[in-house]
């Protein structure tokens, strides 16, 4: 298949897509992707995700401890279809959220929902049985 470069622009995000897609992901139906933001004191982990629960983001938040030096990690899962476009605009708002709070936004990814026909047929078969 030749790439579409107006789904599948030719950037990191858009490599990504493609890839995913190449892989027999199916990318219209909805994954949990998750985006990262790292911070190098606690405190200012702590605040930026009391913000993101406020906002109604489903988050965790951990410590690194085998970065080179130690940093707290805000993960936000959002579930939905990886589209380039809302992924390019959700990343512009984490980005604009770490800043603001003395973090950086360090990327997304998520599982790929790939099944081949024999997988299904196994799946078709356990929900009859």
């Amino acid at each position: 298949m030749t790439r579409d470069f107006e789904q599948f622009p030719d950037d990191d995000n858009g490599n990504v897509l493609w890839q995913m897609h190449e892989d027999g992901d199916d990318l219209t139906e909805a994954h949990e992707i998750e985006y990262s933001i790292a911070f190098n004191s606690k405190e200012q982990a702590e605040k930026c995700a009391l913000y993101l629960l406020q906002e109604e983001q489903k988050i965790s938040l951990f410590i690194d401890e085998e970065a080179a030096q130690p940093e707290w990690v805000i993960t936000i899962y959002v579930y939905m279809e990886p589209e380039y476009s809302d992924i390019v605009d959700l990343e512009e708002w984490f980005t604009k959220i770490a800043e603001q709070h003395g973090g950086e936004y360090d990327g997304w990814g998520c599982m790929a929902y790939v099944y081949d026909d024999e997988d299904i047929e196994e799946l078709d078969e356990e929900f009859k049985s």
